[in-house]
């Protein structure tokens, strides 16, 4: 279970005085106990996948933020959270994997232009959800169906 697995790394950085990674884990360890909580009962893996894609999502918008106000010193914190995050969530997809995925989906559904978005997109995000960016998935979708 990713909590006891959050709960032995949380040990191990303390050790090592790690203080940048363990913010990181104790901020995971709360928003998964937070959304524990709100769904009142244990979570699943696609709960904690949820989770974790979720905490992945507001940092990238943070750091595009940050990067626009000239931030540059709290966007790098950021994306480093986004590193240790992503050590817990599944394998990240390959841009030619995403692509790939993108052709079979609009091959299944039947796909032949932008008003078919939807259907792609309702298809496809079970099938990535926790192994891609969602905002990557929507471009290539929407270059594929243009």
């Amino acid at each position: 279970m990713l909590l006891d697995t959050l709960n032995s790394d949380l040990v191990a950085a303390m050790k090592s005085k790690d203080k940048e990674k363990l913010a990181v884990l104790r901020m995971l360890k709360t928003a998964l106990t937070n959304e524990r909580i709100k769904l009142g009962h244990d979570l699943t893996s696609a709960d904690e996948i949820n989770v974790l894609s979720s905490q992945v999502k507001q940092r990238r918008e943070a750091v595009t933020e940050f990067r626009q106000a000239g931030r540059d010193d709290l966007a790098d914190q950021n994306e480093a959270e986004i590193k240790v995050i992503e050590t817990y969530l599944p394998k990240q997809l390959s841009a030619d994997e995403i692509n790939a995925l993108v052709d079979e989906v609009i091959k299944n559904v039947g796909a032949t232009s932008k008003a078919d978005f939807g259907k792609v997109m309702k298809t496809l995000m079970p099938q990535v959800k926790g192994k891609a960016d969602g905002s990557l998935v929507k471009q290539v979708v929407q270059s594929k169906l243009n």
